[in-house]
Order: structure tokens, then C-alpha cells, then sequence
């Protein structure tokens, strides 16, 4: 049995997808706010998790996805196989390549209003594109709903990887777990609890009886039953 068909109350409609994605955002900024180093800039100089990248860094990265993905859905028209053309680069060579960089100076108070803002504008543009727009991903072409599941799955393991660079715990809640393993990870049956399950199909976890993932990836394109 899959996610999908254990989970016969998944959203169908936009406005549905984009409160669960605004819900997932919010849990995000309450989590990293409420870290005791929240107001300290060298703390989030820290490694994130298991990423090569650091907790400053990693928070950008989530910021600079839901931006992105909010512009590319927000922008349908654009010739079938092709991204915006926005530049994008890494500020060191271990990096992640982004559009977006938050300014050092305000610390991470301001870094979080960033990723607040970029959160918010794809909510946005979740709720106000057709259902029918479709746009390039390198996992499939996808619709407003899937660009919003993969904005929810960003922000759920990357507050996961920031927090335990920050020395904090952080569980994701099962029904967005749940949800986002439907509509991406159609390959992940399971009967196990749906965070272990996406931490461990993310490369990130164990699960009994299956080898820990060295390479994963998701499916972003939308399936006919949908």
C-alpha cells in the first residue's frame, strides 16, 4: 500500500495544498525562532545535519526553493523543458547554488523574514495559478499542487537538518509527511510512520529492513489520477 492510497484525504484543489505548504512554513519559523541562537550569527555558522552545507546557508537554500518554485509555476508560458532564466551561483565552493542571499548584517532574525517572505509568495501563487498551468521541474513537469508538495518537503527536511545543527529536536507532523510522500514518492510503500519514512527516503534515516538511501530522488510530474 502506498502513502497515496493509505491517505484517501489528500487535498485536490489549490487552496488546500497551499495551506498545507503555509502550514509547513509556519511550523519552520516558530521552530528556528525559538531557538536560543536564534539571535546569534555565528551559531548558524554551524554545519547543517548531514549537509555539507551550514545552518545560514541551509535556511537560504529553503528560502531561494520556495521562491523559485512559486516563480516557476507563477510563470506557465514559458517554453516547454525551460526554467526562468535567473542567475543563480554559490558564495563558496561547498555551497549550494542560489538566487537569493539574505544580508549578514540583520542576523538571523532577518534570514527567517526572508524565508517568511519567500514562504508567503509561493502560498501566494499556489492559490492564484490555474490548476491546469504546468511547469519544468528536473523531476517531471508539475502543477501547482506539486510544486507546493515539493515547496513542503524543502521546508520540512531542511528544518530538520538546520535544528540539529542548531542543537535542537524537531519532528515533522505525520498527515504533511504523509501527504507529500503521496504525491512525490509513489515508488515508498510503507507501512512504518510517515517522518521516518520520508527522512528515510530522502537519504536521511533508517527504517527497519531497508538499506539507507545513498541516492533518492522524487517524482514531481502529475499522474493521471490526480
Amino acid at each position: 500500500m502506498t502513502f497515496e492510497d493509505h491517505d484517501q484525504s489528500a487535498p485536490r484543489t489549490n487552496d488546500a495544498w497551499a495551506d498545507a505548504l503555509a502550514r509547513a512554513v509556519q511550523l519552520a519559523l516558530a521552530t528556528l525562532r525559538s531557538a536560543p541562537s536564534e539571535a546569534d550569527a555565528e551559531a548558524w555558522d554551524a554545519t547543517a545535519g548531514s549537509l555539507e552545507w551550514t545552518c545560514w546557508e541551509t535556511a537560504e537554500h529553503l528560502a531561494d526553493d520556495l521562491f523559485f518554485y512559486g516563480m516557476q509555476i507563477g510563470t506557465p508560458g514559458l517554453p516547454a523543458g525551460t526554467y526562468i532564466p535567473l542567475q543563480m551561483h554559490r558564495q563558496r565552493p561547498e555551497g549550494p547554488v542560489n538566487i537569493l542571499q539574505a544580508d549578514r548584517e540583520p542576523g538571523p532574525s532577518g534570514l527567517l523574514t526572508v524565508l517568511e517572505a519567500c514562504g508567503a509568495m509561493q502560498v501566494s501563487l499556489t492559490r492564484t495559478t490555474p490548476p491546469s498551468a504546468r511547469a519544468h521541474h528536473a523531476s517531471g513537469a508539475s502543477d501547482p499542487a506539486g510544486f507546493a508538495a515539493m515547496g513542503i518537503v524543502e521546508t520540512l527536511l531542511h528544518t530538520y537538518d538546520i535544528t540539529a545543527g542548531l542543537g535542537l529536536e524537531f519532528t515533522a507532523p505525520d498527515d504533511l509527511c504523509a501527504l507529500v510522500l503521496g504525491r512525490l514518492f509513489p515508488h515508498v510503500e510503507s507501512d512504518k510512520e510517515p517522518w521516518p519514512t520520508l527522512l528515510w527516503a530522502t537519504g536521511r534515516g533508517e527504517l527497519p529492513g531497508q538499506e539507507r538511501l545513498e541516492k533518492w530522488r522524487w517524482y514531481g510530474e502529475v499522474r493521471q489520477a490526480e
